[in-house]
């Protein structure tokens, strides 16, 4: 029996194209981890940054009760000035 030489080189086109199917598919699992990766990062800081959003939110000053109790005072003032004179 006698072995073909395009069958050979048949056979080693394939072992090659298969050899870097492989690593190929080696390198979009790693890409896919890295992104994995990232993705779970992200998502830690967004809870994060949420959190600390949060938390300005509910220490901040309400500007606007803040700016009515000033002018009821300043009101309340120029009242008592005006009557004590």
């Amino acid at each position: 029996m006698t072995t073909d030489p395009d069958h050979l080189v048949v056979v080693e086109e394939f072992a090659e194209l298969r050899r870097s199917l492989d690593v190929g598919l080696a390198r979009i699992d790693g890409h896919l981890a890295l992104l994995s990766q990232r993705n779970d990062q992200i998502d830690r800081e967004f809870t994060d940054l949420a959190a600390r959003v949060g938390a300005l939110e509910h220490a901040r000053w309400p500007l606007p009760a803040v700016a009515a109790l000033t002018a009821l005072g300043a009101l309340a003032v120029t009242v008592w000035q005006a009557l004590g004179r």
